[in-house]
């Protein structure tokens, strides 16, 4: 079963210097730190993290995990790295959009990455729109800004819902 991740210990910080909301929005009254992170303990107790909070996709009641179809994209021979956010939709509250970087000479097309999660992976989890990218929007650490990728595939693929 999947759950957030939440830890507590001598080394764990008590709170948010001066900043009383921001403490409550992520230390519970009991000393329970929560990390943001989604996870599941197998048989044996390890845990595995499957992905964070805000990266879930809601499409039509579902929850997806990018992680998972970020590691089943990565076994495509012609796929160097893939990252999946969630795109916004009318319908379906929110798709699944692949931003896929491909191994250097090769050519891939949308039809075709969707062609190999087909039976690999549940439908509802296949990409519903698959961009190809050169690179991602990093921090200055090298993370990858998800939330602003989302922004940028919603732009190319003319998503932006009009207020």
């Amino acid at each position: 079963m999947l759950g957030e991740i939440m830890i507590r210990g001598y080394c764990v910080m008590l709170g948010y210097w001066g900043d009383e909301a921001k403490t409550l929005e992520c230390i519970t009254k009991e000393g329970w730190y929560k990390t943001g992170d989604i996870g599941r303990l197998d048989g044996h107790s390890y845990l595995r993290i499957e992905g964070r909070i805000k990266d879930m996709i809601i499409r039509g009641g579902e929850n997806i995990y990018p992680a998972e179809i970020e590691q089943f994209l990565h076994t495509h021979p012609k796929i160097k790295e893939a990252q999946v956010v969630g795109v916004t939709d009318p319908r379906m509250g929110e798709e699944v959009c692949a931003c896929i970087k491909l191994v250097d000479g090769e050519d891939c097309t949308a039809e075709d990455v969707k062609a190999y999660c087909k039976g690999q992976i549940a439908h509802f989890k296949i990409p519903r729109y698959v961009l190809f990218v050169t690179s991602y929007p990093l921090t200055i650490t090298g993370k990858i800004q998800k939330n602003k990728l989302r922004e940028e595939a919603e732009k190319l693929l003319e998503l932006r819902m009009k207020k």
